[in-house]
């Protein structure tokens, strides 16, 4: 074994030395000198100018070609090398595209941070204020006042015809929201959609009319009820006719009333659960009644001191606090009178009432804020490619001008450590040099075809003429 590498050893250094002594005379001679720059140095640059292509086109090929399926890439490398940043030369430049840098990381950051605020928005469900208009009318039909002048015909009362008779109509319709784009409009709501409960009285004498007085239209869950613009009420009679509409809404979110007690303290008469909770936070904000020690503790000021039932108060108990004091909103109370005996009046009567409700406009228009587009994502990954790509074309730049001043300055101690470079390599390829052939090519030295190759014979006449020379030099 020994034995085996002492040859080895003598191989690999008569390969090196071999090499090294060849280009040695080679660089003596100028003729000979420029072609070695022809066949070694200018191949060495080409390949450097073509790297950057390369890679270009390799990226392109892995986007083009790449599965759909895999949605990860390696990160875009859009830095410059620090030997340029702190070169004189390029310092305004180089500090201008580093502001860039910083500033595009800080955007980055901002977008990030106000999508995920709009994330947060649209998860509550945004809410707005409508403003919902109820339309009142009635007609009336076989009254005497409209048959003077005719001949009198017999009730019908199958038909209901020649019986006096009158209709009362309730419709109702949201007003459009002033300014809004066409593109942003949605579908109106029908009125029934917009009640839960509605109960119609009429004041009518209970001795002539005892039943039908009182008309009650709850509407169901889900969709057993067919949405409707509006409900009319057909009664017989000829006398004039109070009628009182009780209308619960349906809000969004559900709306209650406040009872006086904790009403006064916050200033607040009709609200959202989560409503009426917020504003007694931010009054216990403003007051500074949270304990300083222990923050879950609320402390009671005069105010509220009746409604906490005591001096201090554990924070998670607030919404069973504000529970005690919400009641059902008062429902929609309004008027009207059908006066048979008289023509209807030309123009209907109009009230206007306020409603909450989902904002699906805006709530679109977040949505679109968060999502973005295919075409601006792929535009904004072809122009990070586009940057990295010259960030890496301009390191490769900074390589070769570097490359060319060393050989520049001094060519033959260039060529002289670059070939030092290269037999290294060679070396770590090859397994030989300092570890004296036991790596990779402990194996080979097994084979006696090994020792049999061409240049094995030229190489160890080369090592020991070397030899040789240097103990006659001794």
């Amino acid at each position: 074994m020994n034995e085996n590498q002492d040859i080895s050893t003598c191989v690999s250094r008569a390969r090196r030395n071999h090499v090294i002594h060849i280009h040695s005379h080679q660089l003596r001679d100028v003729t000979q000198f420029g072609s070695f720059v022809t066949c070694f140095v200018t191949p060495f640059i080409s390949n450097l100018v073509a790297d950057a292509k390369l890679e270009g086109r390799d990226e392109d090929k892995e986007v083009m070609e790449g599965p759909k399926s895999i949605k990860k890439r390696k990160l875009l490398d859009k830095s410059i090398p620090n030997v340029i940043l702190q070169n004189p030369e390029f310092a305004q430049d180089s500090q201008m595209y580093q502001d860039l840098l910083n500033m595009e990381r800080k955007l980055d950051w901002t977008i990030t941070r106000k999508r995920m605020e709009v994330q947060d928005a649209l998860a509550r469900t945004p809410t707005t204020t409508r403003t919902l208009r109820i339309f009142m009318s009635h007609t009336v039909s076989g009254q005497q006042w409209q048959n003077m002048g005719e001949p009198q015909v017999a009730p019908n009362f199958e038909t209901g015809e020649g019986i006096p008779a009158w209709s009362f109509k309730i419709e109702g319709r949201l007003l459009e929201v002033p300014n809004q784009r066409h593109k942003d409009k949605t579908p109106p709501r029908k009125f029934s959609t917009l009640i839960k409960r509605m109960v119609v009285e009429l004041d009518r004498d209970t001795n002539v009319y005892p039943e039908g007085n009182i008309v009650e239209w709850p509407r169901a869950h889900g969709n057993h009820n067919p949405a409707l613009d509006g409900f009319t009420i057909r009664r017989t009679g000829d006398s004039p006719t109070k009628i009182r509409v009780v209308m619960y809404l349906e809000h969004f979110p559900e709306q209650y009333k406040v009872l006086p007690e904790l009403s006064n303290v916050l200033a607040v008469k009709e609200d959202s659960r989560m409503g009426v909770i917020q504003n007694l936070w931010n009054y216990i904000k403003v007051q500074g009644l949270q304990d300083k020690v222990d923050r879950r503790i609320i402390k009671a000021d005069d105010k509220l001191r009746p409604i906490f039932g005591g001096e201090t108060m554990p924070f998670h108990k607030i919404p069973d606090v504000v529970n005690r004091y919400l009641t059902a909103a008062d429902p929609i109370i309004l008027h009207y009178t059908v006066n048979p005996t008289i023509q209807p009046p030309e123009r209907t009567s109009a009230w206007d009432v306020e409603i909450k409700m989902e904002d699906t406009a805006l709530k679109n228009k977040m949505a679109v804020t968060v999502s973005t587009s295919k075409e601006s994502a792929q535009a904004l990954l072809k122009i990070d490619e586009e940057i990295a790509l010259l960030a890496q074309s301009l390191h490769n730049s900074h390589m070769k001008r570097t490359f060319l001043e060393s050989f520049a300055n001094d060519p033959a101690q260039f060529i002289q450590t670059w070939l030092e470079s290269q037999s290294r390599d060679l070396e770590s390829i090859l397994g030989s040099g300092p570890t004296e052939g036991m790596t990779l090519r402990q194996e080979e030295l097994k084979r006696s075809e090994f020792f049999q190759l061409p240049w094995v014979e030229e190489a160890v006449a080369i090592q020991e003429g070397v030899r040789l020379a240097a103990k006659g030099m001794a």
